[in-house]
């Protein structure tokens, strides 16, 4: 398995020092995404998504139980994992430098991970952006302008450009427009084929992680409720919560 998560719980602690309480942002969770696999993770807002999936990034530790990534804990530091999770954000500005070329922003990762001259990484971002369907000349251009769905292609180009065996996709076609989803989850699917990573797919949107996943994981209230391959659950899901999700679509 690339990532583990043990029945995991992650509490904050929240109000004045003389009036603390606990939020339990999820309990007890338990999934797991083997090699090559995309599982899909929906849920309403506030469900415990995002969570978790700073869990699965090594971003957030757990209160209880155990991460574990390619079979082992998450290093104390998170330096270790670079270049072997990557993510791709709701809103491709947040990982885009606006002053910053785009062959700049796509480089980042692999200058920081280092061992490539100058010549490699310039010839590894044009094979990105092809690989993405963008042209060598969208190196020279910034982020603004590019449309939302260029500015994600530069995004997915980015995470890619390490060859992580992980990405997590945090609602990665949610803010473009249904014709360009499509284009996105096709990209998705079609790069997954040919790198074989495997990925955390979170998503409100049930009919996005219909398309593109492998497994789906239902969050509720902080909890998991269920896990199927996507034949079973959009066939006969079990949880009342996960039949409402598939009878909405």
């Amino acid at each position: 398995m690339i990532l583990e998560l043990d029945d995991v719980g992650v509490t904050f602690s929240s109000g004045p020092p003389w009036r603390r309480r606990q939020v339990h942002a999820v309990r007890g969770v338990s999934l797991s995404v083997a090699e090559g696999e995309i599982l899909g993770l929906v849920g309403e807002s506030g469900s415990g998504k995002t969570t978790t999936s700073m869990v699965s990034l090594g971003l957030q530790r757990p209160t209880s139980g155990t991460a574990r990534f390619e079979g082992k804990p998450f290093p104390k530091r998170r330096a270790e994992l670079t270049g072997r999770m990557q993510a791709v954000l709701q809103h491709p500005q947040w990982s885009l430098n606006p002053r910053m070329r785009v062959g700049q922003c796509v480089a980042e990762p692999l200058v920081v991970l280092g061992g490539a001259d100058r010549a490699e990484v310039d010839e590894r971002v044009l094979a990105a952006l092809d690989q993405v369907g963008l042209g060598g000349s969208f190196a020279q251009r910034f982020p603004h302008q590019l449309s939302g769905g260029q500015r994600q292609r530069v995004s997915i180009a980015r995470a890619l450009i390490t060859r992580p065996p992980f990405v997590v996709f945090d609602e990665a076609v949610s803010a473009l427009d249904v014709s360009v989803q499509a284009q996105i989850l096709n990209l998705i699917k079609d790069l997954r084929a040919e790198f074989s990573f495997a990925a955390l797919f979170i998503s409100h949107d049930i009919g996005a992680v219909r398309y593109v996943a492998d497994r789906v994981a239902v969050m509720r209230r902080g909890e998991l409720v269920e896990t199927a391959p996507a034949a079973v659950f959009f066939g006969t899901p079990e949880h009342e919560y996960s039949r409402k999700l598939v009878e909405a679509l």
